[in-house]
């Protein structure tokens, strides 16, 4: 999948690793905000429009299962993690992994 990202936009890849930075704007009271669309800058309209081509083509690859699991998330990095966590595991279950696998294999 990553390769597959990568070939079809490698902007595409960054928006799903580092997050795209969605519009925001902070309030007079220190509140974050999601921007209005009517206000968005060329660039900003980029960023936003980049991370919907991210999602879609990170969607177009699942099942209904999966697609349930992830449909609540805002952003393709949020997607990705989600992915990522349930079918890697934590770090945690990762290193469980390595540390049963060594213990078996024979010497």
């Amino acid at each position: 999948m990553t390769i597959f990202i990568q070939a079809l936009d490698f902007n595409l890849w960054d928006i799903i690793i580092d997050g795209p930075e969605l519009p925001h704007i902070i309030s007079q009271e220190g509140i974050k905000t999601l921007k209005p669309r009517s206000s968005y800058t060329d660039d900003e309209r980029k960023k936003v429009q980049l991370n919907a081509k991210a999602k879609h083509v990170i969607i177009c690859a699942l099942n209904s299962n999966e697609f349930n699991r992830v449909s609540p998330c805002a952003t393709a990095k949020e997607i990705w993690d989600r992915l990522e966590v349930t079918y890697e595991g934590t770090n945690q279950v990762k290193d469980a992994k390595i540390n049963m696998l060594v213990r078996c294999w024979p010497l």
